[in-house]
């Protein structure tokens, strides 16, 4: 990602990442769920998305309802990094050294419980 960018980039994914791409009501409680363990979460306040971005090649085997894996074949819109706010594309978690990836399987227990969570009889 380019420090000095002004513009929204399309980046092929399965490359240096690949992106989960969740609707927001789910990504919102997995993103509690996560707290400071989470990596750079991109936000898509048009759509009602957010995208984790991953290592590559390491959710490719997943199988969870209302998610979607980006991984060789897909691009993804990614904001520049000053981009922390609405409307449209954004950061809902900026990337850094410390937090650009999330571990995939801290993600994957996340999306299952709120997953878990939207099913249960008393949601």
């Amino acid at each position: 990602m380019q420090p000095g960018s002004v513009e929204v980039r399309i980046v092929a994914a399965g490359g240096w990442w690949d992106a989960v791409r969740v609707p927001l009501d789910l990504g919102a409680d997995a993103l509690r769920h996560l707290g400071d363990e989470t990596g750079a979460v991109i936000a898509d306040g048009f759509s009602g998305r957010l995208y984790w971005l991953i290592p590559p090649g390491s959710a490719a085997d997943w199988e969870l309802p209302r998610v979607r894996v980006l991984g060789r074949g897909w691009h993804v819109a990614i904001p520049p990094l000053h981009r922390v706010t609405r409307p449209g594309l954004y950061w809902e978690v900026s990337p850094s050294r410390d937090h650009e990836w999330t571990s995939t399987p801290r993600l994957h227990s996340a999306l299952r419980t709120a997953l878990l969570r939207r099913n249960s009889p008393t949601s």
